[in-house]
């Protein structure tokens, strides 16, 4: 008898910005499993050339172009994805963006495009996609919130500020959306290597203090990030809804300040 507790088979899966790193590891994930994938960005290109890579000829990943700033492109996405499969049964809200600098040197350029992304995009996202899955009387959304959540990083205030909104993002919806089917959760990643990040974690200061400060003792791969989101999506989590899971190694546990372990005694 086979258990289908963390089966996501046949579920329709809409991840945005599917095309690369995190997003596209969890669309892998997904397809893996046997759900119905559907990957959105803002590219055409770069779309086809990711769902080629995570399809297979048996269950092929589907891509739909979408800017998740812009609220008609939304609506689009949403109506041609129920339109060719009939509904949603989960999304996986991943889009996003982040500039390294100090906060008094941010333009109000900058601080827009990256809140219109992570935040309002997730937003209407969520909301656009929520209209649908209170429609159907079931559905589940999954935030990619933040280790910034947790204790924000220097230098990256506007993208701390936008994922604390989405964390309160997440229970919200959870609160008004819980009584009509819908489960709404957060998944927070610590320090993973992405294209994005490996410029970063190449510095060697950086990336020891990553590592030290991790108490599993190594920064995280995307693929980490599977487990816990098709947990997030099955039925295993059917009772849980306006949480934050983080997934970071360990490092929100405490603060691994540098004592000598000789003066810890014992």
């Amino acid at each position: 008898m086979t258990d289908t507790l963390f089966s996501v088979s046949d579920r329709v899966v809409l991840v945005s910005g599917g095309s690369r790193g995190i997003g596209l590891a969890l669309a892998n994930g997904f397809a893996r499993r046997g759900a119905k994938v559907i990957i959105t960005g803002r590219n055409s290109d770069t779309l086809q050339t990711a769902a080629a890579a995570i399809s297979s000829s048996e269950n092929p990943v589907h891509t739909i172009a979408c800017d998740v700033s812009d609220s008609e492109q939304i609506d689009e996405l949403v109506s041609q994805t129920v339109q060719e499969f009939g509904r949603i049964d989960v999304l996986v809200n991943v889009a996003g963006v982040n500039q390294r600098k100090r906060v008094e040197s941010f333009t109000e350029a900058e601080y827009d495009f990256i809140l219109d992304i992570n935040l309002k995009g997730a937003f209407l996202l969520s909301q656009a996609v929520g209209r649908q899955m209170i429609e159907q009387g079931d559905g589940v959304q999954i935030n990619i919130d933040s280790l910034n959540t947790y204790a924000p990083l220097k230098g990256v205030a506007p993208y701390a500020m936008s994922k604390a909104g989405l964390s309160m993002m997440t229970r919200s919806l959870a609160l008004e959306w819980g009584p009509r089917g819908v489960r709404v959760n957060g998944l927070a990643p610590g320090f993973i290597l992405t294209d994005l990040t490996n410029k970063l974690w190449s510095d060697e200061k950086i990336r020891a203090w990553g590592e030290r400060n991790t108490p599993l003792g190594r920064l995280g791969e995307v693929d980490d990030l599977v487990g816990a989101t098709i947990f997030l999506a099955s039925d295993a989590s059917r009772f849980m809804t306006g949480q934050t899971i983080y997934v970071d190694g360990g490092m929100s546990a405490g603060i691994n300040w540098p004592i000598p372990e000789e003066s810890l005694g014992g």
